[in-house]
């Protein structure tokens, strides 16, 4: 059966990343869960240990705190507080922790360092995963066991102001609530007012027992201006004045004799150098943690604080307020709340905490008995049998006390190895499914590598033994295997299985589909085999035959080699390395060409031969030598600008992992004394971006493209990133929410003109150039909304791009004869390249949210998630829509020329993507894949679907009766 090469990418596209999703779903662990009842009860607390005799009764200790007092400040770093700056920027809580009756922390976030999971990991002790990033948009509401659920079903009345995600989490849980939304980062005022306004009569009131406080302007400051910008002091001064208020409210109300208040500073996590968060450096995981209560001894000065867990606040809360520990939590107690309790009460709570450790370490671990730490614990709950049976005999000896120390020592080990161990697990992945998305995604690797000759051919078409395969004797035999290995499984998995629970019909057509796959596999290979032709007794097919040229030997080993690159972490935090360097290498390489094409080609031809570049109005020998040697010299120019833009472009924004704190240029023009610069650099760049693209552009088009790009100017001048002569240097700025609609208007406008013309080319004439056009103003379109998000600082990126694709589609693609797929392999690696250099990494903390919200005036979740992701994506995207710009208008192109580029684009995604899930399999156990590869495989799973649909554009853009002219 044959095919067209781009209907077989596309469809094969399709079919990856179906085994991509299968992959994800069995890759991002089913968090650890207790087989208990779905909740923690007071009645299931396990007895107090007492040794020789039956066991003790379930005494539960008193709480510790009457009164708890929670203020989480979003993104609060741990230098704001303890760092240098820590006096400056919160004098008050400073003050507290030097020599208040507190404790202070610095708590250990793990990746992913966004809110929502987060605030998981505070209330349930669980260590969310990557998956909770997607879930972050849409929190929906928390069902398991937690410290919330916990304290409302104790009766403890429960008020909450600030970031509606609890609200979402925990619905019907508060007495009072008012929530403000947490993704309209352009506002970091009134989000914040908005919580303080409810302090001064609630801290009046006696009816509640826990207040919840989430303030959210300081990461929404990160996110518009980073963590050194100059709104980050009053904003801290800020929340240290509230901290200062709640502090006077609780110390005036706290009565003689009654249990002691307790309150709480806390972030849920840090702010990277850039202002983000989301990944896993130092500024981003570490967080202060600040308890403050008069049952606390008085400091005598600043000591450093000790590191621990962020989940080590769930059992410790929860304990101190009398309720049972979340089932599911990971944490530990923090051993310094304890120090002015008894040491029966000390070592009562870590019993606690230890049984409810051990009771998640059962059932996570299946040889949980040669756990270090659960064999210290059955000891040290042995040894407090023994201290308990002398205690309740009256013994007072120096001799119990210092047993007891002994006991509380073997517990704290204990809790340290149990809460690690669990910990570590993160999870249990689903590796059948794990293994089926692997093993489907090679097979089609394999099946596009085999009929690449086919598909590059000039006939542009692919032969599918598709018949042949099902009416085989190996595909049934195939089928029965795999039926076979899916039922034995399935029936003798210890842990539930995603594809063990699809239906049967489902399971036989995967099962059907991979069989016969693995049968084409085999017809394809033994086709392309030297002895396959022989065997079937025929000759050798020319089709097979395949020249590559040192382009093509540079293309593909630059290809391979960025793929078996990714085998290293290193390599995949710093990718952009690897890019950088092979787009260099491939400008040098095409000025070789350029060198040796109107060089050394044409000295050893002589006069005699026809000048190279072809004209549109006249044969290329009619052409004069005056016309000629400009654009031979331009050619030759090409590449060496090219790098030129490149090097420049790499100190625009520092990226990666190793380097992101270094300066940068980009850093550089965003201070306040540079503005007059880049207010002219940005205006420069529009000038030079309207220049660029409306060439191809209706008069209506280059109309509203120019006020467009005027708007853009004023948007950015309106929130303060840039000025008119006329402004004051001290004037107020605004959301620039009228200014960025604005340019929405002619954005649509464009996009609506561009795709009439192509519709129109479609449906109602077969015209080439209606069509050709109708695509560029619907590239024009993109460009504007593009040059909209990005900031002011990253307009050079935007304006070198086009820069470069005109110089290269003008003088190197179509005047040296490049193919469509040594064109489509240009185009992948540069707009990899331009991903790194608007400032992007595999680290989810360098998204930028705040594009999501431009023109804006609430949070919006379809059009935030579009923008967020076609500003994230915007350079591979350019460059993409730039492939189909320019093979759908090239100069007596052929349809053939299209199914090349769909084919190639499918083959330069699917090879990397392929290569992280055979890679993140063998590497599953290590925790280093959570930082680096969870990221990545998401990315490249969007980026997948995104080819896929410019696959299929290709497909109908093919189809038309347009692109049958030549």
């Amino acid at each position: 059966m044959k095919v067209r090469s781009s209907v077989f990418a596309s469809f094969i596209l399709i079919l990856e990343a179906v085994g991509v999703a299968l992959f994800l779903r069995g890759f991002f662990p089913v968090p650890l869960k207790s087989s208990l009842s779905s909740k923690s009860k007071l009645s299931d607390l396990p007895a107090e240990p007492l040794a020789g005799s039956s066991p003790n009764s379930s005494r539960l200790p008193q709480p510790l705190f009457k009164r708890v007092v929670i203020m989480l400040v979003d993104a609060l770093r741990e230098d704001f507080v303890f760092g240098p700056n820590g006096r400056s920027y919160m004098p008050y809580t400073r003050h507290l922790v030097e020599r208040g009756s507190s404790h202070s922390f610095v708590a250990k976030a793990r990746p992913p360092t966004v809110t929502m999971p987060r605030i998981k990991a505070l209330t349930t002790g669980t260590i969310p995963g990557f998956i909770d990033v997607v879930m972050n948009l849409n929190s929906p509401a928390l069902l398991e066991d937690n410290l919330v659920w916990q304290a409302k079903a104790a009766g403890k009345r429960m008020v909450f102001y600030g970031d509606d995600t609890w609200v979402r989490l925990f619905p019907k849980h508060f007495m009072e609530h008012d929530g403000t939304t947490s993704f309209f980062v352009s506002d970091y005022t009134e989000v914040d007012n908005n919580v303080t306004r409810h302090l001064d009569s609630t801290l009046k009131r006696d009816d509640w027992d826990i207040l919840i406080l989430h303030y959210l302007g300081l990461d929404h400051i990160g996110h518009i201006s980073g963590p050194h910008s100059s709104l980050i002091q009053p904003k801290l001064l800020e929340m240290d004045d509230v901290l200062k208020k709640i502090h006077g409210a609780l110390v005036s109300k706290e009565a003689e004799g009654s249990l002691p208040y307790l309150l709480v500073l806390c972030g849920d996590h840090g702010m990277s150098e850039t202002g983000s968060h989301g990944g896993s450096s130092e500024p981003e995981v570490n967080t202060p943690l600040v308890l403050i209560s008069p049952a606390f001894k008085r400091k005598v000065g600043m000591e450093k604080p000790e590191v621990v867990e962020q989940v080590d606040l769930t059992p410790t809360l929860a304990l101190g307020l009398g309720l049972p520990i979340s089932q599911n939590s990971v944490g530990r107690l923090i051993p310094g709340v304890l120090e002015e309790t008894s040491l029966r009460d000390q070592l009562r709570f870590l019993h606690l905490n230890g049984h409810q450790l051990s009771c998640l370490l059962k059932d996570s671990t299946p040889d949980y008995e040669k756990e270090a730490g659960f064999e210290q614990f059955r000891m040290a709950e042995r040894a407090h049998g023994s201290w308990m049976k002398l205690f309740l005999e009256g013994n007072t000896s120096e001799v119990l006390t210092n047993m007891g120390r002994k006991v509380l020592k073997q517990y704290l080990e204990a809790l340290a190895s149990m809460s690690s161990a669990l910990s570590k697990q993160l999870g249990k992945y689903d590796m059948y499914s794990m293994v089926a998305g692997m093993v489907f995604v090679f097979q089609l690797l394999l099946v596009l590598l085999l009929a690449m000759p086919e598909a590059l051919s000039g006939e542009a078409t692919v032969d599918l033994p598709v018949l042949s395969a099902l009416l085989s004797l190996p595909f049934y035999l195939l089928c029965l295997l795999l039926a076979s290995v899916h039922v034995l499984v399935c029936t003798s998995a210890e842990s539930s299985c995603y594809f063990c629970s699809l239906s049967w019909g489902l399971v036989f057509a995967a099962v059907a589909l991979s069989s016969a796959m693995f049968c084409i596999l085999i017809s394809m290979a033994m086709r392309r085999l030297p002895l396959g032709p022989l065997i079937h007794g025929k000759s050798p097919s020319r089709s097979s035959e395949w020249s590559l040229s040192e382009l093509d030997v540079l293309l593909l080993a630059g290809t391979v080699g960025h793929t078996l690159s990714l085998a290293a972490s290193s390599f995949v935090e710093e990718e952009h390395q690897t890019w950088y360097f092979l787009l260099n290498t491939l400008c040098l390489a095409v000025f070789q060409d350029v060198c040796r094409k109107y060089f050394r080609e044409q000295s050893a031809s002589g006069d005699e031969e026809e000048p190279v570049l072809p004209s549109r109005d006249c044969h290329p020998s009619a052409r004069s030598r005056a016309e000629v040697l400009p654009e031979r010299w331009l050619a030759l120019a090409t590449p060496p600008f090219t790098l030129v833009c490149c090097r420049l472009l790499r100190s625009l924004n520092q990226t990666g992992v190793q380097w992101a704190h270094l300066p940068d240029v980009g850093h550089w023009l965003n201070s306040s004394e540079h503005r007059t610069l880049l207010s002219l650099l940005a205006a420069f760049c529009l000038f030079l971006i309207y220049f660029l693209v409306q060439r191809r552009c209706s008069w209506v088009s280059k109309v509203a493209l120019a006020l467009g790009l005027l708007g853009v100017y004023s948007y950015r001048a309106a929130v303060g990133n840039v000025g008119f002569p006329w402004q004051r240097s001290g004037s107020a700025t605004s959301k620039g929410t009228v200014e960025a609609r604005f340019v929405y208007v002619f954005i649509l406008g464009i996009l609506f003109t561009g795709t009439k013309d192509l519709l129109r080319s479609q449906i109602v004439t077969a015209d080439a150039e209606l069509k050709s056009r109708g695509l560029w103003e619907i590239y024009s379109g993109l460009v504007l909304l593009v040059s909209l998000l990005f900031r002011a600082h990253n307009l050079p990126v935007l304006c070198c791009c086009l820069l470069i694709q005109t110089l290269m589609a003008q003088f190197i693609w179509k005047r040296l004869h490049y193919d469509a797929a040594q064109t489509t392999i240009m185009h992948y690696w540069f707009g990899q390249a331009f991903f790194y250099f608007q400032g992007n990494s595999n680290n989810i903390a360098t998204v930028d949210i705040s594009v999501g919200f431009v023109g804006l005036e609430s949070y919006v979740e379809a059009p935030a998630v579009f923008l967020t992701a076609l500003s994230t994506y915007a350079g591979p995207l350019l460059w993409d829509c730039h492939l189909v710009c320019y093979l759908s208008s090239e100069r007596g192109r052929s349809p053939v020329a299209v199914g090349h580029g769909c084919y190639c684009l499918a083959l330069l995604r699917s090879v990397p993507a392929a290569a992280y899930i055979v890679l993140v399999t063998g590497l599953r156990y290590h925790l280093f894949i959570w930082s680096v590869f969870s990221p990545k495989l998401l990315y490249e799973s969007m980026h997948l679907l995104l080819t896929a649909g410019v696959c299929l554009f290709f497909i109908t853009m093919e189809q038309s009766p347009g692109s049958s002219k030549s």
